[in-house]
This record gives structure tokens, sequence and C-alpha cells, in this order.
């Protein structure tokens, strides 16, 4: 298959496209920064590089290359995120999500690309009520925290440009937080130089629970995804959701590093935002049930407890 990879020089694009190699599709890889493209063509992929904010010039690549699937992974998420400035940092990842899609998405339909899938995020939107293991027909979070509005607003969008484009067949990948080589939980991550300096604590009682997904895992299912999906929405994720008060702790052992320290609720509000009060204590586990029995897939790492431990 003839593959267009948005985003193909970022950590799940450097995962993916030598798995698509390897099933023998043809992949072109596109990127915005120049800089990247020995790093694409050596992991076996054709260089394209072009602003995605530019729709005709989009559209030229997409008239030259002809793709029959787009596998979009735009984001621009700071190697190292902070929390305090969170809407900032997530504002050219919210504008990839948005522009960036919509550009993708119309020069896919006037071409006939017959399969558009997207990365979106099973980490934090999802409302923080209900059933503590969410699946794809759950709401997301109808009232987020005012820092995290903006990029909700942006996932959302995302996944309707995909979800009701009828040229295409468009299918939403929610990833749960990544792990693993090029993520900032590895072994040269930022997270983790955070946690060997204990600038990562847990807020409050840690009660939100997590569903993480190895990055290797991530692109295997995306591989997957290719040829068995349908239409519609499928959690990533890997089969263990655990609440803050355990992994947290564990991956600091991980890593050698102390225990992490404890915060009270209203001094990280007044410190950070109400956004990481809600992350470490209201957020939902994720079910991937529906992308095991679909795709066909399972995840290497089963739980993040072996994945932490071989991938640090």
């Amino acid at each position: 298959m003839r593959i267009l990879l948005a985003g193909a020089s970022g950590a799940i694009g450097r995962t993916l496209i030598p798995l698509l190699v390897e099933q023998r599709h043809e992949v072109f890889g596109l990127f915005r920064n120049a800089a990247h493209r020995d790093l694409v063509q050596s992991l076996g992929a054709t260089p394209v590089v072009a602003d995605v904010f530019d729709g005709q010039a989009v559209a030229a690549q997409f008239d030259e290359i002809r793709p029959q699937a787009v596998i979009n992974q735009l984001t621009a998420i700071p190697p190292r995120l902070d929390l305090r400035h969170f809407e900032r940092d997530f504002a050219l990842t919210n504008r990839l999500r948005t522009e960036g899609t919509r550009n993708l998405s119309t020069a896919a339909v006037r071409i006939g690309v017959e399969r558009f899938i997207s990365q979106s995020f099973a980490g934090w939107p999802y409302a923080r009520r209900g059933i503590t293991l969410k699946t794809e027909e759950d709401d997301l979070d109808p009232n987020p925290a005012p820092q995290m509005k903006t990029t909700f607003d942006a996932i959302e969008m995302m996944e309707h440009i995909v979800l009701r484009e009828k040229g295409f067949n468009g299918i939403v990948l929610r990833y749960g937080p990544f792990y693993g080589p090029y993520s900032s939980i590895a072994k040269d991550g930022t997270m983790v130089e955070d946690i060997r300096q204990r600038k990562v604590p847990i807020v409050g009682q840690g009660t939100g629970v997590f569903s993480f997904i190895h990055l290797h895992d991530a692109a295997t299912a995306t591989v997957a995804a290719l040829t068995q999906a349908q239409h519609g929405i499928y959690n990533i994720v890997d089969d263990d959701p655990a609440p803050v008060m355990d992994w947290l702790p564990y991956l600091a052992q991980c890593v050698g590093a102390p225990p992490p320290r404890h915060v009270p609720n209203w001094m990280a509000k007044m410190l950070i935002g109400e956004h990481v009060v809600a992350m470490m204590n209201d957020i939902r586990g994720v079910s991937n049930a529906k992308a095991r029995k679909e795709l066909q897939w399972t995840p290497k790492w089963s739980s993040w407890k072996e994945g932490f431990r071989d991938a640090l």
C-alpha cells in the first residue's frame, strides 16, 4: 500500500516507519523540518518536506504521491512539558490537530484516499465521572480544567474532521500516554530526569488512573488498523490501567530514584493549576477490548510494569 505518514520524524513516526516497510508498504514520510530528511530516509521512507498549514503545498504533495492511505501523527509537544503552561505548550499541537488535519483531509478526499488514520489521545479527555474503565462509547469530559479546554477542543475537532468525512474510511486511534524510546519515559527521557530529581510528586491521593502504551505497541496497533479497522474510534492502551499512587513510585524505583514526594491538592492547584489535580486524582482508565478484538492486536507489553522495566 502507498502510504503518506504525516509527522514521520516524531516519536511514533520513527517507530512506525520500519514496521510499515517490513510489511512491504511504500512509505512517504512527511515532516516540516528539513533537518530530519536523513533520519526519515534512514528508516526506510521517502522524505517529504512540507508545511501542513499550507493547504496548496499539501495538495501538491498529494497530487504527486497519490497515496492510498494517510496516517496522521502530527504533534509538536515539547520534550519537557511544563504543566504550569499547559495551554502554551500544546498550542502548536492544537493547531496541527485542527488546521493540519483539515488540510490533509481535504487533499485526501480530492485524490480519492481510501483510508485515513489519525492520532488522538485516551489519557485525559474522557469524562471524569461514571465508570472507572472507559470505552470508545463513553463521553469525553464536558467540563475540562480551564488550562486544558483548548487542547480538549482541538482533539474533539480533529476527531470530527476525520470521522464525519464521507470521502474516506476515517479511523481515530486514541493512544494512551507513551513510554519507550523517543518518549519522555525512556532512559534519557525528560520525565525520567525529573523523577530522579524528585520533581514529579504524587498530588493528593494519586487516584487518577493512567492507561499506558509502549511506543512499539502503539505502532503495531497502527499497522493493524491499516487493514483491520472499521470506521470509528479505537483505544490503544495496555491491559493494566493503574493509579498514580501505584505507577509513579514503581517508575521511580525502576530508575533508581527516591520515592516521589507527596503534595496536597490545594498546594498543587495554587502552584500549577486545577488541571494537574484532575490528572493526578480524577482521570479514568481505558479499555482496549475493541482494539484487541477488531484489530486482532495484542500488546507485547501487556502491563506497564514489565514495559517500564524493559524500557528503563
